[in-house]
């Protein structure tokens, strides 16, 4: 297998002046230009040879090649048909990646960990453009799909969102969600220089390493997340006005005041100030 060469701005100016590319808006395209940080995102993804990696959004190929040297075997899902023939092109030396011309949100992760992991959890990697982010992220974690390990770059605030506890401004419906499904840590703050385009914010590299079993248990998970996006819908509300105003709830305001009195929260409490366990509380009491 060759050695990587793309990840250097000339190598990457080359291959879309050949294929003529064009960037599109709608796809938030931003490609990596940077070889230390594509070193640093696969050693933080901790791929082996033993690994199947899930990579999610390839763009022209730079990332993807290292993933080849690194795993076992590499499926690389791509949006844009634009972009297809030139990964096939800087791809064509490895013989372990598989291109597929798909939106990630309508793929069957269950059946490519069956088919190529004898159904062990995957790691996936990604580098997603900053406005689907978000949706990506909390459909691999609520499909309950065989996953090890996301290890992803995002906005900086975003990383930083996911990763906050309660009484800060960040803290919000990602950082708990995130929390509830995986262990996330920062790896790497990126600077908009190591892209082309250069995006206007600052991006971060963050893994989140699924847990084995959820911090907390809840009778009805999809009750709890309801709740914590009511919860911060309103973030200057209180907790009781902002459940009482959620489409998303049906509960009379003596229930929803019931419920946070037995859970022995003060009566003008925030959302903000309830952690992940409070919440599981919370549902359980609603649930009674």
């Amino acid at each position: 297998m060759t050695a990587p060469y793309l990840g250097n701005p000339k190598r990457t100016i080359e291959v879309l002046q050949k294929y003529e590319f064009v960037f599109q808006k709608k796809f938030g395209q931003n490609f990596l230009i940077d070889t230390h940080v594509l070193d640093k995102i696969i050693n933080a993804a901790d791929i082996t040879k033993d690994d199947f990696v899930l990579e999610i959004g390839p763009g022209i190929g730079t990332m993807t090649q290292y993933l080849a040297c690194a795993a076992r075997e590499v499926y690389a899902v791509e949006i844009d048909k634009a972009l297809i023939p030139i990964l096939e092109d800087t791809l064509s030396d490895y013989s372990n990646v598989t291109v597929l011309n798909e939106d990630i949100l309508k793929v069957d992760i269950r059946k490519l960990a069956e088919e190529h992991n004898q159904g062990k959890p995957i790691k996936v990697v990604a580098n997603l453009p900053y406005y689907i982010t978000t949706p990506i992220i909390m459909g691999l974690f609520e499909g309950h799909v065989p996953i090890e390990s996301i290890t992803v770059m995002v906005q900086k605030e975003v990383a930083d969102r996911m990763q906050v506890g309660p009484g800060t401004k960040d803290y919000g419906a990602l950082s708990l969600a995130v929390q509830y499904y995986a262990e996330p840590y920062i790896v790497a703050n990126v600077p908009p220089n190591c892209f082309m385009p250069r995006p206007k914010v600052g991006s971060a590299v963050i893994r989140l390493t699924r847990h084995k079993e959820a911090p907390v248990k809840t009778v009805d998970e999809k009750l709890m997340f309801r709740l914590i996006r009511a919860s911060f819908n309103q973030r200057r509300k209180t907790l009781a006005n902002s459940l009482k105003n959620s489409p998303e709830l049906s509960f009379t305001k003596e229930e929803i005041q019931d419920a946070i009195a037995a859970c022995g929260f003060k009566e003008g409490v925030r959302g903000e100030a309830l952690t992940l366990a409070d919440f599981a509380a919370l549902t359980d009491e609603f649930k009674k």
